[in-house]
């Protein structure tokens, strides 16, 4: 019975995850193309996605602590609600500063989503099937975040730029629909007083082991962040066409999606810190191998390495954050992890750019592989003082 009760809400928190970042990811291939039918050219598109990440980062952290104290299940809600919201704006944007601030509401949406659906899937399952948990969960976004933009570029072509953004905010509203009657209400609120939560919240950002796993989660969005935005115009140069970094592309995400379900089982059966460090190596391996990759074939195996490197990496630290979170700070700490993976990479994706217009691509993918791999050793150093 007790196995029963816990698969059946794991599973429609699966369900409900995937049809929400489907239902966001419809537009992620048309919004440039519409944002440029408004008059934006690539700095203005490089705004609106940036308003996006750096919203979604920088609100993480208080929808974090908004869903400990309210409970899991309002700022879910509220959060699809906010993502339908912006896409349909979308619909009704004359300019591209106009679009912006629609993706900002996206930004705040999915920052009050991510990290309560992070927190209720650890709220109903067992300590030692975390991470399978997290392997299940995991895997449904990762396939909505790969089939949704080959849909909406479907979808595009079919009916309309503007017609996605409908289709993806209706969608959402269905979703925000479902949640509200069907989701669970995760652990029980905490009327904690202001002083008492920020108290809290200092005490939990202390601990040794949450800073290594946000060091850890920052440092490998950074290398991921460089890989995303800058690989298209490397492999350019490489002689790759569209249709092969397209497929360079899916083999990341493929393997990152294959891979996090056995992973999930074993970050249950071994030590989670041990797993996160090897994820940390298979990236940087991975991205400093790129810098060296001339032709397609070598480029498929280094994002087939990438996607191995992600799923050990995220699915360990998921697990381990939420095990050792105390369930009133659960949202808290998910809310940091969440943070850390947005604003690391959006420093990727900046940052990065500058460096290479100055070392250029091969140069760069290396530096970005050795910043994972810093990342790595301090994330072990600091493992070791929290025990």
């Amino acid at each position: 019975m007790k196995n029963t009760f816990v698969r059946t809400p794991l599973l429609l928190l699966c369900l409900i995850g995937f049809a929400a970042f489907f239902s966001s990811y419809l537009r992620m291939p048309v919004m440039p193309l519409y944002a440029a039918q408004l008059g934006a050219g690539p700095v203005e598109v490089g705004a609106i996605n940036g308003a996006f990440m750096l919203a979604a980062g920088l609100l993480s952290i208080p929808a974090g602590l908004f869903a400990d104290r309210t409970g899991r299940k309002l700022p879910i809600i509220c959060g699809t609600v906010a993502v339908a919201l912006s896409a349909l704006l979308v619909t009704q944007c004359r300019q591209p500063g106009q679009m912006a601030a629609a993706y900002i509401l996206f930004g705040v949406g999915l920052a009050a989503f991510a990290p309560s659906m992070l927190s209720l899937v650890a709220d109903v399952t067992p300590s030692n099937r975390l991470g399978q948990a997290y392997g299940w969960y995991t895997t449904a976004i990762y396939v909505a975040m790969t089939a949704g933009p080959a849909i909406g570029g479907f979808l595009a072509k079919r009916i309309g730029l503007c017609e996605v953004f409908v289709v993806s905010g209706s969608l959402s509203l269905a979703v925000a629909t479902t949640t509200l009657f069907m989701l669970p209400h995760g652990i029980s609120r905490h009327k904690s007083e202001v002083h008492s939560i920020l108290a809290g919240s200092a005490g939990l950002l202390s601990t040794p082991w949450l800073r290594a796993c946000l060091l850890a989660t920052i440092g490998s969005c950074i290398g991921f962040g460089v890989f995303l935005t800058f690989l298209p115009l490397y492999a350019v140069t490489r002689g790759c066409d569209s249709a092969q970094v397209g497929m360079v592309f899916a083999a990341q995400a493929l393997t990152n999606v294959v891979c996090r379900i056995p992973i999930g089982k074993l970050v249950d059966r071994g030590e989670r810190r041990r797993i996160v460090a090897a994820g940390l190596l298979c990236l940087s391996v991975a991205l400093a191998a790129l810098g060296g990759a001339d032709r397609f074939g070598p480029m498929i195996a280094c994002a087939i390495l990438l996607g191995i490197g992600m799923a050990l990496t995220y699915t360990a630290i998921g697990a381990l954050i939420a095990g050792k979170a105390l369930p009133a700070q659960r949202g808290l700490a998910m809310g940091m992890y969440n943070s850390c993976i947005y604003l690391g990479m959006m420093f990727g994706s900046t940052a990065f750019g500058v460096a290479l217009k100055k070392v250029g691509y091969p140069y760069g993918f290396i530096v970005a592989g050795g910043v994972v791999l810093l990342t790595r050793l301090l994330f072990g150093v600091m493992m070791q003082k929290a025990e």
